[in-house]
């Protein structure tokens, strides 16, 4: 699995906004020419010069407020995916990589060309969602709270890291995918239906019978 091309245009996996990848297909032909077919390294090294500056990709993990778990229940999936479309919708951002668990979730965003601001984004998001979802899952504020007018709905503060390299995005995205496995929801990443898994299966970026390598969990720190 390497790092993928920014693809924008294309259909959304769970609704969330996920851009699913594909080989890259833009040289030209010219008579019984064959189009020459980047590598993925070669497409990677094209999406990383632009994660030096703004328009990076990041990992990020984002927790509901004292880990609650209700994110999975039916009209929460529905209400996050609405809200997912519609910051995408005006603030366009690319997903690469992505899973729903029932406290948290995980995913890989890339940004438009000079563009940093990933916060505004989420923001939007959690607001989004904690204006519309019913007040069963919003607990009572804290007299600090109140003075604060802070939701309890999503945990105040995010997990963020830039993505430094492609072996980094290999990893996030591994552990990404492991994640429902990792948590004993499931025995195999593509029988978890909130993830990009079944994508990145389906173009070949892993085998059938995949299972994430121990050190990749043990040895990095992914905001959980």
């Amino acid at each position: 699995m390497l790092f993928m091309p920014d693809i924008s245009n294309l259909q959304l996996v769970m609704d969330f906004g996920f851009d699913r990848p594909v080989p890259f297909s833009g040289a030209k032909m010219s008579g019984n020419e064959k189009a020459v077919t980047p590598t993925y390294l070669e497409i990677f090294i094209m999406q990383y010069r632009r994660a030096k500056t703004p328009g990076g990709t990041y990992f990020f993990t984002v927790v509901t407020f004292r880990r609650r778990k209700f994110l999975c229940e039916p009209n929460n999936v529905e209400l996050l995916r609405a809200a997912f479309r519609a910051v995408k919708s005006a603030h366009p951002f690319t997903i690469d990589a992505f899973v729903l668990l029932p406290d948290h979730l995980h995913c890989i965003w890339t940004l438009p060309p000079g563009d940093h601001d990933y916060s505004m984004r989420w923001n939007a998001i959690k607001n989004y969602f904690t204006r519309r979802c019913t007040d069963a899952y919003k607990l009572p504020p804290s007299p600090s709270q109140c003075r604060k007018r802070a939701q309890t709905v999503w945990q105040p503060r995010y997990w963020e890291h830039q993505i430094r390299d492609e072996r980094d995005f290999e990893k996030h995205c591994d552990y990404i995918h492991w994640n429902p496995v990792k948590h004993g929801l499931t025995a195999h990443p593509g029988d978890w239906p909130y993830s990009s898994f079944q994508r990145y299966l389906r173009f070949g970026f892993y085998p059938q019978n995949w299972t994430m390598v121990p050190e990749v969990e043990q040895n990095d720190i992914y905001g959980e």
